[in-house]
């Protein structure tokens, strides 16, 4: 995994000291994983795809070409399994994941401003599934940070082929970026913020990564209400036991205020359905349906409101 290309374009900026610091644990940020190993060999055993050309304007990234040994090429993806964002298409092998992280985005581009020639952060970006997208605006970098070892192993699959240098994703989490960076154009929060315990630490953590007039795109789970509608899980949430704080699209907009964003807008709000997030042949464990009331779909199988996402923008000064 070459990192060269952006560490020299981090050094340039004046982030020599951070360098330094991703150079000393970089030989750490995998090999401590216990299924490191068989990741490796499955992305070593990725055949060649001759002709191959990229498409990022697609519901799948797609890598084109001709590949002489389909049955290799299927056998090393699914070395990678499970694959929850997607999908890809490697020549003729779909990979169908658990999340159509394709419809998501369909409900956040026509918002954002223009990403050409633009630094941008996509923080917990899973295997970089919007990253990819994003590149078909032509931003000058996309960097995405993700800890989850799978994920990195994921998107070097694609990398491999493609070797970008205007891509690139750290295995790293939102701590271990400078703090009050502000170089970064435009921040991308998605499927992040419910995690954190502090909320309104990590809006500020945001907002010091972006540059003066950069753009936040914050998308998170979200309930019915106004203003001061907080929901705190007492116990898990759709079966997920990191999550903390799901207020209303309205208080988190007042949020985003508070902590001295301006030009803050509710863009959309979308009930996740299981057209969206489900069991596939390419991650077979439980997901959405399974985390639902069998009665009653608009409830959590602990009693809670069914999930639902807002996405938000909003300007630093």
């Amino acid at each position: 995994m070459d990192f060269e290309a952006l560490f020299a374009q981090l050094k340039d900026a004046g982030f020599g000291e951070w360098v330094k610091l991703l150079e000393a644990r970089k030989i750490q940020w995998f090999v401590h994983h216990g299924d490191f190993t068989c990741w490796s060999r499955a992305l070593s055993q990725l055949p060649k795809i001759d002709n191959a050309r990229v498409y990022f304007d697609r519901a799948a990234i797609t890598v084109e070409g001709d590949c002489e040994d389909q049955e290799r090429l299927h056998l090393a993806l699914k070395g990678l399994m499970p694959w929850r964002k997607g999908p890809y298409q490697f020549a003729d092998i779909l990979i169908d994941s658990e999340w159509r992280s394709d419809l998501k985005w369909q409900r956040v581009l026509p918002h954002l401003a223009a990403l050409e020639n633009k630094r941008v952060l996509d923080i917990g970006c899973g295997n970089g599934y919007h990253c990819w997208r994003m590149l078909d605006q032509s931003p000058s970098l996309v960097l995405g940070i993700e800890p989850s070892v799978l994920f990195n192993m994921q998107f070097q699959a694609m990398q491999k082929y493609l070797q970008r240098t205007d891509i690139h994703l750290l295995p790293i989490g939102i701590e271990a970026i400078p703090a009050d960076m502000g170089w970064f154009d435009t921040v991308f929060s998605m499927g992040v913020f419910y995690h954190r315990k502090s909320p309104i630490d990590h809006l500020y953590q945001l907002k010091g990564l972006l540059a003066s007039g950069g753009e936040l795109c914050l998308e998170t789970l979200v309930i019915d209400g106004r203003e001061g509608d907080v929901l705190v899980p007492r116990g898990r949430y759709a079966r997920m036991n990191n999550v903390w704080f799901l207020p209303s699209a309205e208080e988190l907009a007042k949020w985003l205020n508070r902590c001295g964003f301006e030009d803050v807008k509710i863009v959309d709000i979308s009930v996740t359905t299981a057209d969206e997030q489900r069991s596939t042949e390419w991650m077979r464990f439980e997901s959405l349906t399974d985390c639902l009331d069998a009665k009653n779909k608009d409830l959590t199988v602990e009693g809670l409101p069914a999930p639902k996402r807002a996405v938000l923008l909003a300007k630093k000064p």
